[in-house]
C-alpha cells in the first residue's frame, strides 16, 4: 500500500517562505511521478508544481513560476515544495500526488489531477497581508 504523509505548511505574512513536505512509503519504488495542487475555499483543486519520475522534468503554473520549486531527495523518498515571496492569493491546501510511471515513461511530468494513482492528506497554507 503506498502513503503519502505531507508537513509543513502553516500561517505567514506575505513575502515570507515555507517548504512543503511529502514522504512517499510503500511499494513505489523510485519510479514515480510527482505532483502538487491547491484548493482554495470554494474553488476546484489546481494544479501547482509537476515533476517526471527521473526529476529531469518540472512544470510550474504561470502564478508560482520564479516562486515556487518542486524537489526530490531520493534517498529519504521524500518530495518538497519550496514556496518564497507567499501572497494571500496562494492561500490553500495544499495536496501532494504520486503516479507510478515504471521504468520507461520517467522523463514525463503530469499537470493533470486525474493522472495519479495516489494522494496525501493535504497540508494548509495561510498567507495574510
Amino acid at each position: 500500500q503506498v502513503r503519502l504523509v505531507q508537513s509543513g505548511g502553516g500561517s505567514v505574512q506575505a513575502g515570507d517562505s515555507l517548504r512543503l513536505s511529502c514522504v512517499v512509503s510503500g511499494r513505489t519504488s523510485n519510479s514515480y511521478a510527482t505532483g502538487w495542487f491547491r484548493q482554495a475555499p470554494g474553488k476546484e483543486r489546481e494544479f501547482v508544481a509537476a515533476m517526471s519520475s527521473n526529476t529531469r522534468k518540472t512544470a510550474y503554473t504561470d502564478s508560482v513560476k520564479g516562486r515556487f520549486t518542486i524537489s526530490r531527495d531520493s534517498a529519504e523518498n521524500t518530495d518538497y515544495l519550496q514556496l518564497t515571496v507567499l501572497k494571500p492569493e496562494d492561500t490553500a491546501v495544499y495536496y501532494c500526488a504520486a503516479k507510478n510511471t515504471g521504468p520507461f515513461n520517467t522523463n514525463f511530468y503530469y499537470p493533470g489531477r486525474a493522472e495519479y494513482d495516489y494522494w496525501g492528506q493535504g497540508t494548509q497554507v495561510t498567507v495574510s497581508s
